[in-house]
C-alpha cells in the first residue's frame, strides 16, 4: 500500500503524551553556502560567519555557522514529525548553543514532549510543549531549545 506522507504524518493534540521522543530524520549537512547565504540574507555581516581570513586569528580557526541558521534547520527538521498541522507556533524559550557548529557538520535532532494541556480559549485545540536537542556527527550536543505550538484536536 502506498501512503500519502502528509496524511501519515498528521498529528493531533491527542497523539502527544509527556515523555514521547521523536527522532527526526534525515540529518542536514550545513554547507559554507548555506551559512554564507543565510548570514547575508539576514543582514548578519559578523566576520565570525563569513570571513575565513578573520577567523584564522580567532580561537576556532574557521567560520562559525550562524546560530539562527542552526535553530532554523533544527526546528525545520522537527516539523514533519510534530507540527506539520499545527495552528501556530506559540513561542521559543531556553535556547542554548551548547557547542559551535562549523561548515561541513551534519546535524541530527530529537524532540521530547515535556507536557500538553488543553487550550483555555479554544476548546478544539491544545498546547504542546517540547524540547528539541541537536547533535553533530560526533554526537556532541550543539543546541537545545524549547518551543510550544497550538495543535488541533481530533474531530469526533
Amino acid at each position: 500500500m502506498i501512503h500519502d506522507a502528509s496524511k501519515d504524518s498528521r498529528k493531533f493534540f491527542e497523539d502527544f503524551s509527556s515523555g514521547d521522543i521523536f527522532k527526526h530524520w534525515p540529518g542536514k549537512t550545513i554547507t559554507e553556502m548555506d551559512n554564507h547565504m543565510f548570514s547575508l540574507m539576514t543582514m548578519n555581516h559578523n566576520p565570525l560567519h563569513i570571513d575565513h581570513n578573520y577567523m584564522n586569528s580567532h580561537e576556532h580557526k574557521q567560520p562559525l555557522v550562524n546560530g539562527l541558521l542552526t535553530i532554523s534547520i533544527v526546528v525545520g527538521m522537527s516539523v514533519a514529525d510534530l507540527s506539520i498541522d499545527a495552528v501556530a507556533n506559540l513561542g521559543y524559550e531556553n535556547i542554548r548553543h551548547n557547542a559551535p557548529v562549523f561548515h561541513g557538520d551534519t546535524i541530527y535532532a530529537e524532540s521530547k514532549i515535556l507536557d500538553t494541556r488543553e487550550s483555555q480559549s479554544k476548546i478544539d485545540r491544545g498546547i504542546v510543549h517540547l524540547e528539541t536537542c541537536a547533535y553533530n556527527q560526533n554526537e556532541e550536543l550543539v543546541l537545545t531549545l524549547q518551543r510550544s505550538f497550538l495543535s488541533r484536536k481530533r474531530v469526533n
